[in-house]
């Protein structure tokens, strides 16, 4: 039976392609998210296809990432343990404040239902006067009915 030597492992490649591009991609992780995005931008002003395929190729690799925050560069993550979570805003950020946080949380609250009720006050009003149009589109109706005389029926044998 016949079985291949084992090779030694190969030294790494110091030429080629891909050792210039992992070279170039190690020099950007080094200086931090904004010479991705420098690369990126001159990409799309020099050669625009270099630009997306930069762009993509960052968006895929992490590159973009914030692990410590868990959310990426261009996306928020709404907090659950601040006092505001409940609200609607998207990415709100608090003072520092605690204080002016649970004021500002407290009004925000109030706004909206006060926000609430006058949408319901503003619907109650469409409806009474929607009601009101139709009453009186009957009511027209009906005595135009009461004001036409009715026709009168020919009389029989006549032509």
């Amino acid at each position: 039976m016949y079985t291949a030597p084992h090779a030694a492992p190969s030294a790494p490649r110091t030429s080629g392609p891909l050792y210039w591009l992992r070279q170039a991609e190690d020099w950007l992780d080094q200086r931090g998210r904004g010479a991705w995005i420098v690369a990126m931008v001159l990409g799309f002003v020099f050669v625009w296809p270099l630009g997306l395929a930069i762009l993509f190729y960052a968006l895929i690799s992490g590159k973009f990432r914030n692990s410590e925050k868990g959310h990426t560069m261009f996306c928020c993550r709404r907090r659950t343990d601040h006092p505001t979570s409940g609200l609607r805003r998207w990415g709100y950020r608090g003072s520092g404040n605690a204080a002016f946080d649970s004021y500002k949380a407290d009004m925000l609250k109030h706004l909206e239902e006060e926000q609430e009720a006058f949408e319901s006050f503003l619907d109650r009003l469409r409806q009474a006067k929607d009601r009101r149009e139709f009453e009186s589109f009957m009511e027209e109706r009906a005595r135009k009915a009461a004001a036409t005389p009715e026709p009168e029926a020919p009389a029989a044998g006549s032509f």
